[in-house]
This record gives C-alpha cells, sequence and structure tokens, in this order.
C-alpha cells in the first residue's frame, strides 16, 4: 500500500507537470521539481536532528515510568476495565501492561515509540488467539483505540511546530485534546456496536462517566473563554503538563530506589535505534511530497475542494489544511510531510498549520497500523477492524476542523 502511495506521488506529479508545460506554458516547473526534491531531502535531515533528541528524551523518561512500576499499576488499576472491554483477555495477562504501555505512548504523542510498544502487545494477544489468521475481538479493539490515537500530550506535533519556528509550540495542545477525544470515542462506540460489549455497565461506566464529564464540564468552561484567552490557556496546560509528567516520572522512580539515570540511559538508548531507522523513510516522503506539490498537482486537488466548499457557502480556510487529512490514513510519514509542507508554504501559525497539526494529533495513520500490527502476527481476516477505524478517523478529522475554528477561526 505505501508503494503504490508513494509511486503515486510521482506519476501524478508527473502528469501535473505535463499538464503545466503543455497546456499552461510553464516549462520551469520541471526547474521547481527538481529543486524541490533537494529542498526536502535536505528538510528531512534537519527536522530528524530534532526527532532524535525528541524520541530519545521521552524514551527515556518512559522506561524510569515502567521500571518505577507505573505501568504496572495502570494495567492493576485498568484491569476491571479491561475485563468488560476484551473478555477474552485474561486478568493480569501481559498483554494488558504491554497496551497500557501502548496506550501511554500514544498519550504522549510518541506514535514512532508506541509503535514497537504496541507490535509486543499485538503478539501477546495472539497467543490467545485461536485462529492465527483471523483478528480476535481483543486484537480489533485494541488496533481501533491504537489508530483513533488518544494523543493526551501530542509532543512530536510540539517538536514539529518548534522546528518551523513557532512562537508558541504548544498552541495546540487544547485542540488536539478534544479531537482526539472525540476520535476515541468514536472508535470505541463502533467496536461496541459490532461487538455488543457492555458500554452501559456499571463497571465500564465507572470509568469512562468520570471521565466524559470531566471533559464535558472543561470544554463548558472553555466556551466563557476568549479565543485569546483559550490560546493562552492551550499554551499553559500544554507546558505544564509536560514538565509534570516529568517531575513525576522521575520523582516516582526516585522513591522506588530505581537508578533513575540509568534507567533513562537505556530507555534513551532504545529511542535512538528507534529514531536513526525513520530517515529513509522520512526522506522517502518528503521528497515525493515536495515534488508532488511543485508539480502543481496538489493545487488541482485542492482547487477541486475549494470550488464545492465555496459552493457550499462555507469558509475555505481549512481547505489548506485537508493534505494532512488525506493521506493520514496511509501514511504517517506521508502526513508528517504534508504537514511540514503546509507550515512551510501557508505559515507555522495560519490557521491553515494550525488545523493541520490538530489533524496530525487527533487520529493515527489507519492502513499502516492496519498493515503492520495485523501483518506482524499472520492476521488475514480484519473483520470489522477496517470500517471502526475509519469511523475513528473521519470524527477526529471533522472534530478537528471544527475545534480549530472553535479556538482560532
Amino acid at each position: 500500500m505505501l508503494n503504490m502511495l508513494w509511486l503515486s506521488f510521482f506519476l501524478v506529479a508527473a502528469v501535473a507537470a505535463l499538464a503545466q508545460w503543455l497546456v499552461g506554458g510553464q516549462p520551469q516547473v520541471f526547474a521547481a521539481m527538481v529543486q524541490a526534491l533537494f529542498a526536502m531531502a535536505k528538510l528531512s535531515v534537519e527536522v530528524m536532528v530534532l526527532l532524535f533528541g525528541t524520541l530519545t528524551l521521552w524514551l527515556g523518561f518512559l522506561r524510569i515510568a515502567e521500571e518505577a512500576g507505573v505501568v504496572q499499576w495502570l494495567a492493576k488499576v485498568l484491569g476491571p476495565l479491561f475485563g468488560k472491554l476484551m473478555p477474552g483477555v485474561p486478568r493480569g495477562h501481559p498483554a494488558l501492561g504491554l497496551i497500557t504501555l501502548n496506550f501511554a505512548a500514544n498519550g504522549l504523542g510518541l506514535d514512532n515509540a508506541a509503535t514497537p510498544m504496541g507490535l509486543k502487545a499485538m503478539k501477546a494477544l495472539q497467543t490467545l488467539n485461536p485462529r492465527p489468521d483471523t483478528a480476535t475481538n481483543a486484537q480489533i479493539l485494541f488496533l481501533v483505540l491504537n489508530a483513533s490515537s488518544l494523543t493526551l500530550l501530542p509532543v512530536t506535533v510540539f517538536m514539529y511546530r518548534m522546528q518551523q519556528g513557532a512562537a508558541d509550540p504548544t498552541l495546540v495542545f487544547l485542540p488536539i485534546l478534544l479531537a482526539t477525544s472525540a476520535s476515541t470515542l468514536a472508535g470505541l462506540l463502533a467496536v461496541a456496536m459490532v461487538q455488543r460489549l457492555p458500554i452501559f455497565s456499571p463497571v465500564v461506566l465507572a470509568y469512562l462517566l468520570p471521565a466524559a464529564l470531566g471533559l464535558g464540564a472543561f470544554m463548558a468552561l472553555l466556551t466563557t473563554l476568549s479565543a485569546a484567552a483559550l490560546a493562552s490557556l492551550s499554551a499553559l496546560l500544554g507546558n505544564f503538563t509536560l514538565f509534570a509528567l516529568i517531575v513525576l516520572f522521575v520523582s516516582l522512580g526516585a522513591y522506588k530506589k530505581v537508578p533513575v539515570y540509568d534507567s533513562f540511559i537505556n530507555g534513551a538508548k532504545e529511542g535512538f535505534d528507534v529514531a536513526r531507522g525513520l530517515l529513509p523513510y522520512l526522506v522517502a516522503m518528503l521528497c515525493a511530497v515536495g515534488v508532488f506539490r511543485a508539480s502543481g498537482a496538489l493545487d488541482y486537488v485542492l482547487d477541486g475542494i475549494r470550488w464545492c466548499v465555496s459552493f457550499w457557502g462555507m469558509d475555505e480556510r481549512f481547505v489548506d489544511a485537508l493534505p494532512t487529512a488525506l493521506v493520514k490514513p496511509f501514511s504517517g510519514s506521508a502526513a508528517r510531510a504534508m504537514l511540514i509542507e503546509t507550515m512551510q508554504t501557508q505559515g507555522v501559525d495560519s490557521f491553515a498549520a494550525l488545523a493541520a497539526a490538530t489533524i496530525q494529533g487527533s487520529t493515527e495513520t489507519t492502513f499502516y497500523v492496519l498493515a503492520v500490527y495485523f501483518g506482524a502476527v499472520g492476521i488475514q481476516r480484519a473483520r470489522h477492524a477496517v470500517a471502526c477505524a475509519l469511523v475513528a478517523e473521519l470524527a477526529g478529522v471533522v472534530a478537528a476542523i471544527a475545534v480549530c475554528y472553535w479556538f482560532f477561526g
């Protein structure tokens, strides 16, 4: 799938460039495409330098949290909830701790760090699978929740905004929080309907209802604030939460007599290894997206969507953020490339760039996650996983656009 997506960028770009030359009389389009190739290759290295530091830093802190027992504690606390939502997984099974660690990495916005943890969790769930070629209900729920990617702290998005020179990289903290909550809720409800999960049982409601009421009350509070106050609060909470988690992990590690420095170094080494393998993919996708945009092909697509939006009398500003949304289900690296391109061409704090950043943080790469996670354990029949994951993806994109109009419109 990724092969076809990457190849299509170049083939469509070639057709669009020929149209620009033969019909539009613009032969300089080929020079622009070649220039875009080298510019995007350079940008890939610049982004990679910051990505090395970010993944190394956060996987180091996550290792401290793991050795301090935070993951085991979360698995124990969430055991009754998992017992209702994943009845096929025994209490205390190693998969529950791995699932929790994966959700923690996703919650921190460390999508690349979450992947190896998620693969371990999927393999642990596969040991309980009576039909190895068919996804179980527990595997489907895990995949859909992973694809919806509940992101409480989108560190990677902050990093890209900082790399592009944003005055306040955490400005999109609250918009992403609201959009990703909508995505995860839609995914959970979709799976619950298909699998007939007891979503309204007292145990499940005891976990989900307080969170839903708290989020609702928080949103009600936000409606009383001005746009400037919303932006300021989002920046404050983003920075405060980020540092508070660091202090919490380190303090708990010290209390549990964990050698925090050694643990951090071991986790950081894992982060370095994860980041090191991403550069070829980043170069490939950024260069393909750069050529696609330089050829004028992206402008043709967006102009068509913009015409439809204008025909219905709607505001058009969100259209420039749609490239990220359109490729996000297929490839995280392509979506990151589109996000970076939008920030560079529209301005890092433009409405389009803010909306694209919110979309990037609100959902995961549905088809990529499905291919990697199910492919790693040999599952060929995904059953209802794709449909439920796409429901979550659509809910996240729509919510992201709506929330950005609320905050920045």
